[in-house]
């Protein structure tokens, strides 16, 4: 098929549930109605800055809470993704709810991910705003590449193989990062990293008090 004809094929816009397409989604996952509310950790803490432990043990009714509980935590802070070490919890795991570049909406988690980039004769690096649950009210530029593929497995050990270009792309990079240990804040120059230390200082309590504030709206 030639370049233009694959440029004028419509696009797909139905959410993608665990890389999939689905008909019809519900505006929240339905894990979050069976979720409860976590603390988010804050850089600084030390669970966020040690690589996190292999899942080991699947289908377990405490890996399904987890994923529910993560999953109206991210709701509730108005986030895109979630990892595990963001709720104290050591393990490689994270839950997302992201839009892409496209404004086609990806919903799912990914347990043990590995993360994989174009190589350098195929990589774009695209320097763009990125922020973090954990880094509350701060924000800056932060280079990742445009496209990038995770694969892992499910919470019932079953393999997933998720596919990101664009914004969706950027937190997968950044989800995965998570689990190594890492914040965005690693990636920044260190003028760059105080001024985000800054701003967080500066809007930590605003954002504490719009996510007590959206708890409470979603009775929780």
């Amino acid at each position: 098929m030639s370049v233009q004809n694959e440029r004028s094929r419509p696009v797909d816009r139905r959410v993608r549930v665990q890389g999939s397409p689905v008909d019809a989604y519900p505006a929240l996952a339905p894990e979050a109605e069976r979720g409860a509310m976590r603390r988010i950790t804050v850089v600084g803490e030390e669970v966020l800055s040690r690589p996190c432990r292999e899942v080991t043990e699947f289908g377990t009714p405490e890996l399904s809470a987890l994923i529910d509980d993560m999953f109206l935590t991210m709701y509730v802070a108005d986030g895109a993704g979630l990892a595990a070490n963001q709720v104290a919890v050591g393990l490689r795991l994270f839950v997302y709810d992201c839009p892409d570049d496209q404004g086609i909406r990806h919903v799912g988690h990914v347990v043990n991910p590995v993360l994989e980039l174009p190589g350098p004769e195929s990589r774009r690096l695209v320097d763009d705003f990125e922020g973090c649950l954990s880094v509350p009210g701060a924000g800056l530029p932060v280079p990742r590449t445009d496209r990038a593929v995770v694969r892992g497995l499910d919470k019932d050990g079953d393999p997933v193989v998720i596919e990101g270009t664009g914004y969706f792309a950027r937190c997968l990079q950044h989800e995965t990062d998570h689990l190594f240990g890492h914040t965005y804040l690693d990636r920044l120059s260190k003028r760059d990293r105080k001024d985000a230390l800054r701003q967080m200082a500066d809007r930590r309590e605003d954002v504490f008090a719009r996510r007590e504030a959206k708890a409470a709206r979603l009775g929780r």
